[in-house]
């Protein structure tokens, strides 16, 4: 018996010995977590005559100028026609969203989330398709230090935006896109902030010699870049900052035909830098909040305002200089409420002309070569909007009634100066109504 338990002892030791050398089980691993979210939202629209819009006619950007289907000389025998002077309206859903927030495992220290977003605003051949928003992974050390890779808004556009109830949201007086960026955030204990973004063009563009295209700014090799100062309390966000963007409009350029040469190509490197610093202030108090942003604006055409750059010189090696179309852009934004909520957004902008003289080179209509939004749009003197609205907000349903009066003040294209500004006397008004009701369901 005591030679059984001897044996049985030993065995139970051995056992317990095996045990200890095997490995312990793996923890499982986390899993990333999704919320979905979005809404199905509606825009009825009534304009008094033919606007600059996109996306199915939601998106807002300005009447567009005088088009009189007559000559001057016989205007006064049949009367003026204008045949933008066209009253349209529109209803549809296309900017109805959905997107999903992530939350993950910790990645290097540091906690993970992300977030993809889309809608229906993107077009094809007359139909809408979905269309890619945000799309962006975040890396954030205890609030202090943060990098985010991915889509999102472009710094200059800032992800807090005006409460108009328009699908624009105040563009072109607010800037709008959403682009490729890396973005590094440092944040204070005591508020205060940096922030700096390196960016790529994809949906929101340049314009050039080919048109609107991402290529201007991808074969310049250099990254645009914005860099910024913030400050964020319990009532305040503050923020200046400075935006660069290095283009290369041409790559080659054709020499003509001289006494001893045929004509030929020849490659250059056409460039231009552009720099367009930035103030945004907002304060929030209970049911009150202030919204305030002014940029001055150089060829800040990719994010969709009024803008662009000509041509100011052209060498004899077949290269070409540039300049910068200046702006002064500015937005204050009103609102109060919450279950009843009132807001006036008001925006202005005025064309501060290039940097440089342009050189005679007649193109689209006017007596020197710019490259502006649409690369039609390219007679502006100043602009204003005013837009009051009202709105009823429950926690998954929303419906307001806005409405945007847009002025531009049109120069008489023939009569533009060097600098690409006008004299008082060769400029015209246009002014656009919009009336917009919006029907929204969030879930």
């Amino acid at each position: 018996m005591k030679k059984t338990l001897i044996l049985f002892s030993a065995a139970l030791m051995g056992l317990a010995a095996m045990a200890q050398e095997q490995p312990a089980p793996e923890a499982k691993p986390q899993k990333v977590s999704i919320t979905p979210y979005g809404f199905v939202r509606n825009f009825l629209t009534f304009d008094n005559r033919s606007m600059y819009t996109v996306c199915g006619s939601d998106y807002n950007n300005l009447p567009f100028d005088e088009d009189f289907a007559l000559p001057v000389t016989q205007r006064e025998q049949f009367g003026d026609v204008d045949i933008n002077e066209i009253p349209t309206m529109q209803f549809h859903a296309l900017s109805t969203r959905f997107g999903l927030r992530l939350s993950g495992p910790d990645v290097l220290g540091a906690k993970s989330t992300g977030r993809v977003e889309a809608d229906f605003a993107g077009f094809g051949n007359n139909n809408t398709v979905l269309r890619l928003r945000l799309a962006w992974v975040d890396l954030n050390w205890g609030g202090r230090h943060a990098i985010r890779v991915g889509q999102d808004w472009h710094p200059l556009s800032g992800e807090i935006m005006p409460d108009a109830l328009g699908f624009a949201a105040g563009a072109p007086f607010r800037a709008h896109s959403r682009t490729p960026q890396f973005r590094y955030m440092y944040t204070s204990p005591s508020g205060f902030g940096a922030q700096a973004h390196l960016l790529y063009q994809y949906q929101f563009l340049t314009n050039g010699p080919d048109g609107a295209n991402e290529k201007y700014a991808n074969r310049a090799l250099v990254p645009e870049v914005f860099v910024g100062l913030n400050y964020r309390d319990a009532h305040v966000y503050a923020q200046i900052g400075a935006d660069v963007l290095t283009i290369r409009p041409r790559v080659t350029a054709n020499i003509a035909a001289t006494a001893t040469d045929p004509a030929h190509n020849v490659k250059v490197d056409d460039r231009l830098t552009s720099v367009s610093p930035t103030a945004y202030f907002q304060y929030l108090n209970g049911l009150f909040s202030v919204k305030v942003r002014s940029t001055y604006a150089q060829n800040t055409v990719h994010v969709n305002q009024m803008s662009g750059y000509g041509i100011s010189a052209i060498n004899p090696d077949g290269s070409q200089e540039y300049t910068p179309m200046r702006s002064s852009v500015s937005y204050i934004d009103f609102a109060y409420g919450k279950k009843y909520k009132a807001n006036l957004f008001f925006g202005f902008m005025k064309n501060l002309g290039t940097a440089d003289d342009l050189v005679a080179a007649p193109a689209n209509g006017i007596p020197y070569t710019l490259y502006m939004k649409n690369n039609t749009v390219n007679n502006i003197d100043y602009m204003w909007r005013i837009a009051p609205a009202i709105s009823y907000n429950l926690t998954h349903f929303n419906v307001g009634l806005e409405y945007e009066l847009t002025s531009v003040n049109y120069g008489d294209k023939a009569q533009m100066k060097a600098n690409g500004t006008f004299d008082a006397d060769d400029t015209h008004t246009v002014n656009g109504s919009r009336i917009c009701l919006l029907v929204k369901y969030n879930f």
